[in-house]
């Protein structure tokens, strides 16, 4: 898969853009001013692989919150600062390893320049986000509606006045609850700059409806060569974020580390609890490391052949079950067994 080529901007010690790796982030929803409570959900996204973390930080108590936070935390920090230019020079002094702002509104261009200044003498980027729902009166005005082309040219108006501060290490996100103009802007933007993009559906929905529109809005993106980091915008726990997060870059070819996990739907053939069963080895399996793929099919006549591409699985029959390797049988076991059995031969292997 091609990737469109953006600039390389260093965030602590990860690289945005280029060729290297995308990555994915989340947000916290602790108070931050609660650094143990703050710091115990980072740890929690970590473990769940988390690469950048961002914070709320809506007075200078949260901000001063921040030196404790960033000093306990190996992956990056983000502050998400709305308005007050102060709360970003307190972030960055506290040890922040990226600030999300929009320069537009954080108070004409000597503040922006001096939030430039002080992140480039720190090292840190700069997340421009323009979101649909706080878009520029002139700009609704200008084309009638929330539009890509008006999200776009919000876009380069922020870039802009970092632009004429003399800065550049800059990453961009342009997001919609709605998944088309999502994606319609970030092709648009993708064209007309090369630095690296954010992607996100916000304010998607639910764990269910807002995994289903970010899995069609960034993994479309991505399966088309856009899109350097990412955010799964969900109602819910971050880790489900996540854990939505990996699967969509696995999805999409660009994340191999973990199982990989394959299931047949129900269907007439099928003589076992195969939903039971399927849920019980992707549950046990949630937390590998093992860079496996595992098939759970419910007919031993076309499963092993319709999975034969899975690394080790399970077909059901009548009561049994067989497990196999790269399509070929290895042993049959009772049904009460299976998950046990399959379970056990991934144990063994590598």
């Amino acid at each position: 898969m091609n990737r469109r080529p953006t600039r390389p901007i260093r965030i602590k010690d990860q690289i945005l853009g280029g060729d290297n790796k995308i990555t994915i982030q989340s947000m916290t929803n602790t108070d931050t001013r609660d650094v143990e409570a703050t710091l115990n959900q980072i740890r929690a996204l970590m473990v769940a692989g988390c690469d950048i973390v961002r914070c709320a930080v809506p007075d200078m108590e949260a901000a001063e919150a921040l030196k404790d936070i960033t000093r306990q935390i190996p992956i990056p920090v983000v502050a998400d600062i709305h308005f007050d230019y102060r709360l970003a020079l307190a972030s960055i002094e506290n040890g922040i390893s990226k600030l999300r702002i929009n320069p537009g509104n954080i108070g004409g261009k000597d503040k922006v320049r001096l939030l430039a200044d002080a992140c480039t003498a720190k090292g840190i980027p700069i997340r421009i986000g323009v979101n649909s729902g706080s878009l520029q009166k002139d700009i609704l005005e200008k084309y009638g509606r929330v539009t890509p082309e008006g999200l776009v040219e919000s876009a380069l108006r922020n870039v802009e006045l970092l632009e004429d501060a003399n800065f550049r290490d800059i990453v961009i996100s342009i997001k919609s609850s709605d998944v088309m103009t999502m994606m319609d802007s970030y092709r648009l933007l993708s064209k007309k700059v090369d630095y690296p993009l954010h992607l996100g559906v916000t304010e998607a929905g639910t764990i269910w409806r807002g995994t289903i529109k970010s899995s069609i809005g960034i993994g479309g993106l991505l399966s088309e060569g856009i899109g350097d980091t990412i955010r799964v915008s969900l109602t819910g726990d971050p880790i489900e974020e996540i854990k939505a997060g990996r699967e969509i870059l696995k999805a999409v070819g660009h994340l191999k580390e973990g199982i990989e996990f394959v299931s047949c739907p129900t269907c007439g053939r099928t003589q076992i609890d195969l939903i039971g069963i399927a849920t019980q080895v992707e549950e046990a399996l949630k937390d590998s490391k093992k860079n496996i793929k595992v098939a759970v099919m419910g007919c031993v006549v076309n499963g092993p052949g319709e999975a034969r591409e899975a690394d080790i699985g399970i077909a059901g029959g009548n009561g049994v079950g067989l497990i196999f390797k790269k399509g070929l049988i290895i042993k049959k076991v009772k049904e009460e067994e299976l998950v046990s059995a399959l379970l056990e031969e991934i144990e063994k292997m590598d």
